[in-house]
């Protein structure tokens, strides 16, 4: 439940904010929400969304039964219909969307820094930079070349559809481009929630242990994608790599895999050409 996790917050708790500017309210129907200017007079506002809600976030506890799990799925329903125009909104452009999720520390964003600087020039790439606080990784984003969005989200563990429709409605997405959106890290949450992308790709590091497929395999069902990061550390931790990949595949048969170091560029190559494939078939 949301009163648990954190995510049953006040409205004004998210913030939109791009690395240098500063926030002003705009608004958009009945709701505000922040925008960023070049100016010295802005404030954090937030807005009102759907997301000051209970939903299902996979906890044991139960204090409404029928009426909670009736709430819980009328949350879904509605993120659905608004992840649905994300989805058109990509189509129409023909932009192909990511969903990378992941643990904290991972190395998300050290994958997202070398995939700008490597496909500058081939493939124009924008990020939503999904956090609690700062800007700290939109400021790593922007610092490597792209286009970025920082979306904080309070005490919330999750983005939504709402989340990323409004930040869609501040970021330059480049017409047949890569929108990369790096959700708050966590196995559990981002699972739940369709935000219209293509496909979820979800990293894990040789650093956190071979069975995370068994511990959050909502996650790895949801996934298209396995990237297996820092794999230059591999001499130097207990990791299994095939055990990890056979737990990973009796959930979701379908997956596939890319191993990789971000930071030393092995195994990169593959990343690319998965990138490639996925941006072609949605141009197509």
């Amino acid at each position: 439940m949301c009163d648990s996790c954190g995510c049953n917050q006040p409205p004004d708790a998210v913030t939109y904010r791009k690395p240098g500017g500063h926030d002003h309210p705009h608004r958009h129907g009945d709701a505000e929400h922040a925008h960023p200017h070049e100016h010295d007079h802005g404030h954090d506002h937030g807005h009102d969304h759907a997301h000051s809600h209970d939903h299902a976030h996979g906890h044991d506890h139960d204090h409404g039964g029928g009426r909670r799990l009736s709430v819980e799925q009328d949350i879904l329903r509605r993120n659905d219909v608004v992840a649905e125009r994300n989805r058109g909104w990509f189509e129409g452009r023909g932009v192909l969307a990511l969903n990378l999720v992941s643990s904290p520390g991972s190395g998300k964003t050290s994958l997202l820094e070398r995939t700008i600087r490597d496909l500058r020039g081939e493939i124009p790439l924008a990020v939503i930079e999904g956090d609690q606080q700062t800007l700290n990784d939109a400021e790593r984003i922007a610092a490597a070349g792209a286009p970025v969005l920082q979306v904080n989200t309070g005490f919330g563990c999750h983005l939504d559809a709402e989340m990323v429709r409004r930040a869609l409605s501040e970021l330059e997405v480049p017409a047949g481009g890569v929108l990369m959106i790096e959700n708050v890290g966590n196995l559990v949450c981002p699972a739940l929630f369709d935000l219209g992308e293509h496909a979820k790709v979800v990293i894990i590091s040789v650093t956190e242990g071979d069975d995370k497929p068994q511990k959050y395999p909502a996650m790895f069902a949801a996934a298209s994608l396995c990237v297996i990061n820092k794999t230059d550390l591999l001499p130097h931790v207990d990791f299994d790599v095939e055990a990890c990949k056979d737990a990973a595949r009796r959930v979701n048969p379908a997956l596939a895999f890319v191993e990789l170091s971000a930071t030393r560029g092995e195994g990169l190559d593959g990343w690319y050409r998965w990138l490639r494939d996925r941006r072609a078939a949605a141009a197509r």
